[in-house]
C-alpha cells in the first residue's frame, strides 16, 4: 500500500508538481509595424488536425498578449535546443526582449525565431477563460518544420537536453 500524502493544494505545492511535467517552450511574435512583440510560453500543445488547432495558456496578468492579441497573424516558433537565452529574453519584464535574438517576420506580420525546429503562422481562433489564464487557441495557417533540430526541454525550473537510447 502507498501512504496518500495529505491534501495540500497551494500555488507553491503546484508550481512544484507541475515543474515535473516535462515540456518544450514556444515564442509567441509578431509585428506591429514598428517593433517585433513577443513572449515564451511552456504551455503548448497540440489540440486537433481538422482543424489545424494549437493551445497556449496565458497568464491573465500579462501585459504582452493584449498587444499580441490585436495582431493579424501571431508566429509560433518551438525554440530548439540551445535557445536557452532567447527564452529567458523572451520572458524579460522590462527592456528589448529581442535584443540578441535573431528573427525574421512575414509579410502578414507573424514573427519567428531563427533556428527553430517548428514555425507555425497563425491566427487567434478562440479564447477560453481557465482559472488564472487564458487558453488561447490558434488556427494554423502554414508551418514549416526542421525534424534534425532538437527542441528545447524545461523540467524542474530548468532547461535540459534530450538524450537518445
Amino acid at each position: 500500500m502507498i501512504d496518500t500524502p495529505p491534501p495540500t493544494v497551494d500555488s507553491e505545492s503546484l508550481r512544484r508538481t507541475y515543474g515535473c511535467f516535462p515540456s518544450g517552450v514556444v515564442a509567441l511574435c509578431a509585428h506591429d509595424g514598428r517593433n517585433p512583440i513577443g513572449m515564451a510560453a511552456s504551455s503548448f500543445t497540440s489540440v486537433s488536425l481538422d482543424p489545424p488547432l494549437v493551445s497556449v495558456c496565458v497568464q491573465d496578468t500579462s501585459t504582452t498578449w493584449p498587444r499580441l492579441r490585436a495582431s493579424r497573424r501571431i508566429g509560433i516558433s518551438v525554440l530548439a535546443e540551445g535557445h536557452d537565452d532567447v527564452c529567458m529574453s523572451l520572458s524579460r519584464k522590462d527592456g528589448d526582449r529581442f535584443s540578441g535574438v535573431e528573427w525574421g517576420a512575414a509579410a502578414e506580420g507573424s514573427v519567428f525565431v531563427h533556428g527553430s525546429t517548428v514555425w507555425l503562422d497563425c491566427v487567434v481562433d478562440k479564447e477560453v477563460e481557465g482559472g488564472d489564464h487564458t487558453i488561447v487557441l490558434f488556427r494554423i495557417l502554414g508551418v514549416q518544420a526542421d525534424t534534425t533540430v532538437e527542441p528545447l526541454v524545461f523540467h524542474g525550473s530548468r532547461f535540459r537536453l534530450l538524450t537518445g537510447a
